[in-house]
């Protein structure tokens, strides 16, 4: 008798942050980085994101080729067909579960990073050489808990206002 394996959902957090852990001002991203915007589509395309309302306001309509959902208390909130409405983090991961999907990516904001973090695998985490202001901040990464398994570094150019690594976290 063959049993039918059920797929585990990964969940990951993709976020740019600065070494201090801002991640934003005035719900707008702080720099300019042409490199972490083609990394973050590169990984989230094809996929389920989940976002609080005001990361999904700050961009101002669902991204192109990714399924929405958007975490807010606003019973009144709508967004275009195809996306969806939650009222909470574990609303929003039991959705893609019904999706059948493999991988979600949590995209913020603040709040939804902090509430997300327990129930994620892995990190997809942009570290900005700089020490910004700002009003929005990622949680601290526990070195108890993360382990790195890959990191890239690049240097600022043209393109990319400071310098960057992208690192990959996976659960310790």
């Amino acid at each position: 008798m063959q049993s039918k394996k059920s797929k585990v959902l990964t969940v990951s957090i993709i976020v740019a942050k600065a070494k201090n852990n801002v991640i934003g001002k005035d719900n707008q991203l702080i720099w300019k980085l042409s490199a972490d915007l083609k990394h973050f589509k590169k990984h989230t395309t094809g996929h389920f994101i989940i976002m609080g309302r005001k990361t999904y306001e700050s961009m101002g309509k669902p991204l192109p080729n990714r399924t929405s959902i958007v975490i807010t208390r606003n019973s009144e909130y709508s967004i275009p067909e195809g996306h969806y409405i939650v009222h909470d983090l574990q609303d929003a991961l039991e959705l893609t579960k019904k999706n059948h999907q493999e991988k979600v990516f949590i995209i913020g904001g603040g709040e939804i990073y902090k509430q997300a973090l327990a129930f994620t695998d892995e990190l997809l985490i942009t570290e900005v050489d700089c020490h910004p202001e700002g009003d929005t901040y990622f949680p601290s990464i526990d070195p108890e808990d993360w382990k790195i398994v890959q990191k890239e570094t690049h240097q600022k150019d043209e393109k990319n206002e400071y310098d960057f690594s992208f690192i990959t976290y996976k659960r310790a």
